[in-house]
């Protein structure tokens, strides 16, 4: 029986049934064989030794490939479980992905301690292991063997996952002397792991769940080429140095408090006055755009989101309900904003000529994060949004679409973030439970996405399983200083919120119609934004953002009413500046400055005072020379107006 495999090139070509994944990539090139480390076969992720036998679509995936470094970290995991194995004899394995950068497995140690000192000898162990060249192979289990073998181990975690996989469906990934309870995605065989390196351990509670026992968590990772390896920490470091937890206690931006509590952010005077700019820079915009501005309340009824659909799919995200004294009335912290901005629109009867409605808002939303889960400004319990919604009727849809891209694509370019690509969510057509509303919505909302981005030629992929439980997304990954992607700006197509809360608009007709609504967020969250923001800038923000532009630093306390003239004159030029009189040496206020990363330092003493001038020094150490105060604010104009362009 012959079986015909379509290449994506589209390309088709034509096997004896059953032929394996690697056999076909050799018939197309040796060399593409040979790079060859993981597969997707009809949708589906195989090993390169699977045997196809129906017809299908095929796609070869090399270590240049997402899919293909997934499928490396996974298999990397087995091998540091089996290591883990060997070093600590009667250890209980539990799961153990690959994630974005590397790989990471939870293990029950019992009364045992890993610590960053054993890992010299785990990586040693995994590279002996890997050395041995030996192939990964998946064969199917029996269910009652699974459970005799995880039963015999006293493995509980194991058992608890075996419960939830249909009988016949269960497999195994063998290497060497070790197997795993896994379903798959590997790479040929160990030899092609020639570097690893384990790069933290942590706690973690099993299934995520505070009251289940805590696991130790080993994160690693691994490459083909020692050489990746080295240039992989080499970035790791200057990560490292780019925190934006370090950057932001140094510019004194943000602090946490115990008191307060985990994942909840407290802005500093000078964090206040970023957080204050980015929101008048997007406000602004939006005003021109058309937008109106509203705020809503912190909380809102249970029933509201209820009746959003939210507290089904992510009640158990959100903080508890908050009972009063009145018998069943329970509040819940505000987790998102759109539910309170459908309540808006309903305010008032609108004809199709008023449309559309761009109602935005600042709006903090709280969830419940696990706190193993939170990490600075990039993953917390409280955050603002810079949240719009947009009513509109179907044929406005389009263009409202693509005009909110275009608003997207302004806010990043005025900040820096040149390099982006796209990806649009659609939903999984295997999984229509994990959705609301009809199918002919879904198809509507789906088709005007994918035509935004063609008409607009954005560099886009699409993903089936990522919408919102109410409709499709397009999702903005930027590409930071250091290479790495992260998911900022959003914007989601929703006919089912409008349904839900019943909303309609006067047509041409006469009759009532529904809106279709469009969720968007170029920020995402604020706190968010700020901490990839300071990461890609390494905390020098562009000179029209930062708290502070220009530091005076008085020679002596002579000169200190001269500071204060030229702070005064600055003011009137709206530039944010600062007087350092304190009896320090010259040497030490400019090393502060420098610190802080304040864009300019304006030195004063006896020469600038007789000459009614300033010395200018620019962050990083150019001397830019004497300037009259007006000329000093004309640079500056000019500096902005580089980087911030006119929307």
């Amino acid at each position: 029986m012959n079986i015909k495999v379509t290449l994506p090139d589209g390309s088709v070509r034509t096997y004896k049934s059953p032929i394996t994944v690697y056999d076909i990539a050799k018939d197309i090139s040796e060399s593409l064989a040979r790079n060859t480390i993981s597969a997707k076969f009809n949708d589906k992720i195989v090993e390169t030794s699977t045997n196809l036998s129906n017809n299908g679509k095929l796609i070869l995936y090399t270590w240049n490939d997402e899919n293909g470094k997934k499928a490396f970290w996974h298999s990397s995991s087995h091998i540091m479980a089996q290591a883990l194995e060997d070093l600590y004899p009667g250890i209980k394995l539990t799961i153990g992905p690959a994630i974005e950068k590397g790989f990471y497995y939870d293990v029950d140690l019992e009364n045992r301690v890993i610590s960053e000192k054993d890992f010299p000898k785990i990586e040693a162990k995994m590279i002996e292991i890997a050395k041995g060249k030996h192939n990964f192979e998946l064969k199917n289990t029996k269910k009652a063997d699974a459970i005799n073998r995880y039963k015999n181990e006293n493995n509980t975690y194991k058992l608890e996952l075996i419960k939830d996989i249909k009988d016949g469906e269960i497999t195994f990934c063998h290497h060497s002397d070790f197997s795993d309870l896994c379903k798959g995605g590997h790479i040929p065989n160990t030899g092609i792991v020639k570097a690893v390196k384990l790069l933290s351990v942590a706690g973690a509670y099993w299934r995520g769940d505070e009251k289940n026992k805590q696991l130790t968590r080993i994160y690693g990772i691994s490459f083909p080429k020692q050489k990746d390896l080295v240039e992989y920490l080499s970035l790791l470091d200057e990560a490292k140095k780019r925190d934006h937890r370090k950057i932001g206690k140094n510019l004194e931006l943000f602090t946490f408090s115990k008191k307060v509590g985990q994942g909840l952010p407290l802005w500093l005077p000078n964090g206040y006055t970023l957080r204050s700019r980015l929101e008048n820079f997007l406000k602004d915009v939006q005003i021109k755009a058309g937008y109106e501005m509203v705020a809503t309340p912190h909380i809102g009824q249970k029933e509201l989101y209820i009746a959003s659909g939210h507290q089904e799919k992510y009640g158990d995200d959100s903080f508890r309900s908050i009972k009063t004294p009145k018998e069943s009335e329970e509040f819940v912290l505000k987790p998102m904003n759109c539910p309170h901005h459908c309540e808006i629109f309903k305010f008032k009867s609108y004809s199709y000529r008023e449309l559309p409605k761009r109602f935005a808002e600042f709006g903090t939303v709280y969830r419940y994060e696990q706190s193993g889960e939170l990490h600075g400004l990039t993953r917390v319990r409280g955050f603002t949004q810079d949240d719009a919604h947009i009513f509109c009727t179907s044929e406005q849809l389009d263009q409202e679409f693509k005009n909110v891209i275009d608003l997207v694509l302004y806010v990043f370019r005025s900040l820096g973030f040149e390099k982006f690509t796209t990806q649009v969510s659609l939903r999984d057509p295997e999984k229509p439970e994990k959705y609301i509303g009809s199918e002919e919505n879904w198809i509507i909302s789906e088709k005007a996405i994918l035509n935004a981005v063609s008409d607009k030629r954005l560099d886009y992929s699409v993903v089936e399983g990522e919408a919102a439980f109410y409709g499709p997304k397009l999702d903005f990954m930027v590409k930071d200083a250091l290479g790495r992607n992260w998911q900022l700006g959003t914007i989601q197509v929703d006919y089912n919120l409008p349904e839900r809360f019943n909303l309609t608009y006067k047509g041409s007709d006469n009759e009532l119609h529904r809106p279709v609504m469009i969720h968007r967020a170029p920020f995402g969250s604020l706190e968010r934004f700020v901490a990839i923001l300071l990461e890609h800038t390494a905390g020098n923000l562009p000179l029209w953002l930062v708290p502070q532009q220009v530091a005076i630093l008085t020679i002596s306390e002579k000169y200190e009413k001269y500071a204060q003239k030229v702070l005064n004159l600055l003011e009137n030029y709206e530039i944010r500046a600062l007087i350092d009189n304190r009896s320090e040496t010259m040497g030490k206020k400019i090393r502060d400055a420098e610190i802080k990363k304040l864009p300019y330092m304006i030195i004063v003493g006896e020469k600038e005072k007789e000459s009614s001038t300033i010395s200018v020094r620019k962050h990083g150490g150019e001397d830019l020379g004497n300037f009259k105060i007006e000329k000093f604010a004309d640079h500056v104009d000019f500096e902005i107006s580089k980087t911030l362009r006119k929307f």
